[in-house]
């Protein structure tokens, strides 16, 4: 009976410290992982994540344009997170014509009725949250995330998000998502690499206008 007892309870012990001991051995050296929950302890999809170093400078630029498609009247992705000075596309797949615009303070323009694929994309130089929206159709938004730095990722429906090719030193961690309350912890980054958890409070601030 007393052997039952203590079989259970090294099992109890060995469950709470195996989703630690998995997160840890699953990041390789010089990586990031961060796996981002709400406020109810569950997974967050299209949260971003990014580490700015401390000392700052020496980032190596983004040149890859982002793409924020429009199919049936909805903004695909919901969530894009760029570099600061990244070029963005909007093509209208849709059948009726969009009209794209932010007035939010890190970016305002607008791109006025159109179909298929605008003119030019649109340069995001200055970081900060966008909120996208179409003056056609008002259920249609979706969110920008301006970051300084090149060392970002996104998290999927399993709320993990991971990026690599950090070099080895200090730097702010930070998670953020559209409806939740920013978070952010200081990491000091070793050839270990660094796996952290974020629970994000609702956001009780409102966003920036679209």
């Amino acid at each position: 009976m007393m052997a039952a007892w203590r079989l259970r309870q090294c099992a109890r012990a060995a469950a709470g410290l195996l989703p630690a001991m998995l997160l840890a051995n699953s990041v390789d050296a010089n990586d990031i992982q961060a796996t981002v929950r709400d406020a109810t302890g569950q997974p967050l999809a299209d949260a971003v994540v990014y580490a700015e170093p401390a000392r700052g400078g020496g980032a190596v630029k983004s040149r890859k344009e982002a793409l924020i498609e429009q199919i049936d009247k909805t903004y695909v992705p919901y969530v894009t997170a760029v570099q600061t000075g990244t070029f963005v596309n909007f093509p209208n797949r849709d059948s009726v014509r969009h009209h794209v615009y932010s007035f939010s303070p890190a970016k305002t323009f607008e791109i006025k009725l159109f179909s298929g694929v605008p003119a030019a994309p649109v340069q995001f130089d200055k970081a900060g949250e966008v909120v996208i929206g179409c003056n056609i159709h008002d259920q249609m938004i979706a969110h920008i995330l301006v970051v300084d730095t090149p060392h970002f990722a996104k998290t999927g429906k399993d709320g993990v998000a991971k990026f690599d090719g950090l070099s080895a030193g200090d730097y702010t961690l930070r998670a953020w998502h559209p409806t939740a309350a920013p978070a952010s912890e200081k990491v000091a980054l070793t050839a270990k690499g660094h796996a952290t958890q974020f629970r994000l409070a609702p956001r009780t601030q409102a966003a920036p206008r679209k």
